[in-house]
């Protein structure tokens, strides 16, 4: 969900999304911890759908609680909260926050069994210049030796569009141990990872269910998509959004296994 709902109000979005079938939910980027919903308290109402939703459905759920803030000191008081909660994974905005209060952040999560997912915000403002930005690609892969379990890499479909073979050269520098060099997909030199850990490429930013068969297609099985207005979108309401979502989702990965391209 987006600003301006109140915690409890945000809680309970929450909840119907989770209750219609998505494994996971997240805070916006701007959602951190204005006056009309403090972090503490969207934390502990988030808290609640979570478990709710988790005893009504049997399945795991989660919710990436955003735990950027002024100074790591007090990212890190948040993350502590989350755990005490049990929420299984927080959020981080990594070129706001920067890299080193990043690193802490992540270090902090393995230590304590919480998951890391990092948004880009702000990306745009470094690398849409290209006579003197720096590349998504090279932003990507700084992040990956930061520390991070999962990053927003663009959709090639939807709002954040990026160029097919360019978005699948970072996503393969995100989450493989090595890759061969490939000018074509903007890879200039070979990549040898050796044993530092992956990170899984996010989709997210304007996808709804008529893109999943494109979806499937691209990121295939180890990737995250996120749909937000498509989800709360819906016409019927947040619940139905969700279950459309992942109906759309499993028909696809099923008709790709039965050897259909939907995609075409």
């Amino acid at each position: 969900p987006k600003l301006g709902l109140s915690a409890k109000n945000y809680g309970r979005a929450v909840y119907e999304c989770l209750r219609g079938g998505l494994d996971f939910t997240k805070d916006d980027e701007n959602v951190n911890s204005q006056p009309f919903m403090r972090w503490r308290d969207r934390f502990l109402f988030v808290a609640e759908a979570i478990f709710k939703s988790q005893a009504e459905t049997g399945e795991i759920k989660g919710h990436y609680l955003n735990a950027t803030a002024g100074t790591s000191e007090e990212m890190l008081k948040r993350a502590a909260c989350a755990r005490e909660l049990g929420a299984p994974i927080v959020m981080h905005d990594y070129l706001t926050g920067g890299f080193t209060a990043n690193t802490s952040l992540a270090h902090y999560c393995r230590d304590n069994g919480l998951l890391l997912h990092i948004h880009r915000a702000m990306h745009a403002v470094l690398d849409r210049q290209k006579n003197h930005g720096i590349h998504f690609r090279v932003l990507a892969k700084a992040l990956r030796l930061s520390g991070g379990d999962h990053i927003h890499a663009g959709t090639v479909v939807g709002k954040l569009e990026g160029e097919r073979e360019v978005t699948l050269g970072f996503v393969d520098l995100l989450r493989d141990d090595y890759i061969e060099k490939d000018r074509s997909r903007g890879i200039y030199f070979t990549q040898d990872w050796v044993s530092l850990p992956g990170v899984l490429p996010v989709a997210s930013g304007g996808i709804h269910v008529w893109h999943m068969p494109a979806l499937t297609e691209i990121f295939g099985d180890d990737s995250v998509l996120q749909f937000g207005g498509g989800t709360l979108g819906h016409p019927w309401g947040n619940a139905p959004g969700a279950v459309a979502n992942r109906v759309a989702l499993e028909a696809c990965v099923q008709a790709r296994n039965e050897g259909r391209d939907l995609a075409r």
